[in-house]
């Protein structure tokens, strides 16, 4: 059942991904054909490389400015985790290889045998302890 959604959500990312790429193409042909009848067929090229490449240029500089961190007024200092949620991020924080690396082991066990991973998650949303 999870690796059935799991296989739908992929499949629906993948037509997604090629519904955009399909009208990428489409627009750069109505760019083109709008333009070739004044500048020709290079003038037109060139205006739809040039379009192409000066939207990529702003996509990476707002990507660059999302990603630069944003300056505290005043630095905090961390607060100890409390629930488990916290403890999780906090330690995901301070050892990525190491979260990567389980959850590449979680999934693994997850797609041999996805009963185990029912319990666990039926576990903590609940809150009662794993049936033994």
């Amino acid at each position: 059942m999870i690796f059935r959604r799991v296989l739908l959500a992929l499949i629906a990312a993948a037509c997604f991904a090629t519904a955009a790429s399909v009208l990428v193409v489409a627009l750069a042909f109505a760019l083109y054909a709008l333009v070739e009848p004044a500048l020709g067929a290079a003038g037109a090229a060139a205006t739809v490389a040039g379009t192409t490449a000066a939207l990529m240029a702003m996509g990476g500089l707002l990507i660059a400015l999302a990603a630069r961190p944003r300056k505290a007024a005043v630095p905090a200092a961390p607060a100890a985790p409390e629930g488990i949620l916290e403890r999780a991020l906090a330690f995901i924080r301070q050892k990525p290889v190491l979260a990567g690396a389980a959850a590449v082991g979680a999934g693994l066990l997850a797609v041999r045998n996805p009963k185990y991973l029912g319990e666990v998650l039926r576990a903590f949303l609940d809150g009662k302890p794993l049936a033994k």
